[in-house]
């Protein structure tokens, strides 16, 4: 079991940026995926991005791709998720997940075996 811990969400005006942090402990993350989803009031949850354990071959969701930018500490044991150019539309909880090597598509929560708690980001127009 991973234990996942995120940070660095915040109120910010559109147009602004935010680092998210996704701190991990436990078994060893680096032989995870990672990935963020979000999930606005009254919205199902929804993928934004993946990055696999090996290779760190990145996926994003249509909506955040070239604004938003995934990447991995494997020292630090942390995830971390860019966010510049933030948008009203992109105000959520945005969690972090582990899925373990053998995962299928990263794009579905489903594969995912460990999540945190959530951070919130509000984006005022």
């Amino acid at each position: 079991q991973v234990q996942l811990a995120e940070s660095g969400g915040g109120l910010v005006q559109a147009g602004g940026s935010l680092t998210l942090s996704c701190a991990a402990s436990g078994r060893t993350f680096s032989s995870y995926a990672m990935g963020w989803f979000r999930q606005a009031p009254g919205k199902e949850r929804e993928f934004v991005a993946a990055i696999t354990w090996r290779i760190g071959t990145r996926s994003y969701a249509d909506s955040v791709k070239v604004r938003f930018t995934i990447s991995r500490d494997y020292a630090k044991n942390t995830g971390y998720l860019q966010m510049n150019n933030l948008k009203p539309e992109d105000t959520a909880v945005y969690h972090c997940a582990a899925a373990p090597s053998s995962s299928g598509y990263l794009g579905d929560p489903i594969n995912y075996s460990d999540w945190g708690q959530g951070t919130r980001v509000t984006v005022s127009s």
